[in-house]
């Protein structure tokens, strides 16, 4: 195991074991199905997801960015730039694409379709932030690496930005409520469990803000970024009514399916119904 994918692991366990001690000891919110049936598909579509993006990209974003770097393609490879500014405008291009590759899936109905996947979840919590339909993984795999090569991206910045996403992933979606004296000043700079919940609300004015994964300054400065529901934190409907929580749709397989099959249109959520008309 190179340094890279150990520093990865080491950084995504620890956030995760501490995120799903504090979330069974403090949670914010009730699960309406527990957590064996819950994390079974989500977990599952982890291991699904990591699969099919090792199949698909042997040699990893790190290796992406040491090809970019061999044949000198990339605005970093072509310039003589500083590797700490290199590395700084990397990070925060990623993420601003990750921003943008985000309000997309909302946007577009075929995206939506492989989203969803992520929006049906009827509860928040740590594994909800790493349970995304393996396509929907593949095209963010693409996306980054085209901005890594278009950038010439440095592997240090890729290793910082690939960390930091998915403990942010695990943290912002972790089933516990901060002070809120805390989330608001915390929320000034990330974005809190609190601020994605709402992100999860099934209105479509609430689903369709707070993007950001990590940092909550995309959202403000390109006018999507709602500090509070309609609703109080423990009040707010989460998921989409049109896939109510059960066993069937948690299952791993159901979620695999799921974007390529319409559910009953009389079922069909304030969300997911006003999304079709985008």
């Amino acid at each position: 195991m190179d340094n890279t994918v150990f520093w990865r692991l080491s950084f995504f366990v620890g956030i995760f074991v501490v995120m799903a001690v504090l979330e069974s000891y403090l949670p914010a919110r009730h699960a309406p199905l527990t957590r064996k049936v819950r994390w079974y598909g989500n977990l599952g579509l982890v291991v699904v997801g990591a699969l099919v993006s090792r199949l698909a990209l042997p040699i990893t974003l790190v290796g992406v960015a040491l090809w970019a770097q061999e044949v000198h393609i990339g605005a970093f490879n072509l310039l003589s730039v500083p590797l700490w500014l290199s590395i700084a405008v990397g990070v925060l291009t990623l993420d601003l694409a990750i921003y943008w590759q985000h309000r997309l899936f909302h946007t577009i109905p075929l995206l939506w379709r492989l989203h969803q996947v992520h929006h049906i979840d009827g509860h928040v919590d740590t594994t909800t932030g790493l349970r995304f339909h393996p396509l929907e993984i593949l095209l963010s795999l693409l996306i980054k690496a085209l901005v890594v090569v278009a950038l010439g991206c440095p592997p240090e910045a890729i290793v910082i930005f690939e960390i930091g996403l998915n403990a942010f992933a695990v943290f912002n979606h972790a089933n516990i409520r901060l002070p809120q004296k805390w989330d608001d000043i915390l929320s000034k700079v990330l974005i809190t469990q609190r601020v994605h919940r709402i992100h999860h609300s099934q209105q479509l004015n609430e689903s369709n803000s707070n993007f950001g994964f990590s940092v909550s300054w995309w959202d403000k400065l390109f006018g999507s970024y709602k500090a509070r529901g309609e609703k109080q934190d423990e009040q707010l409907e989460i998921g989409q009514a049109n896939y109510p929580p059960s066993r069937e749709n948690a299952g791993l397989w159901s979620l695999l399916a799921m974007p390529f099959h319409q559910p009953d249109p009389s079922k069909r959520s304030t969300s997911t119904a006003n999304q079709d008309k985008h």
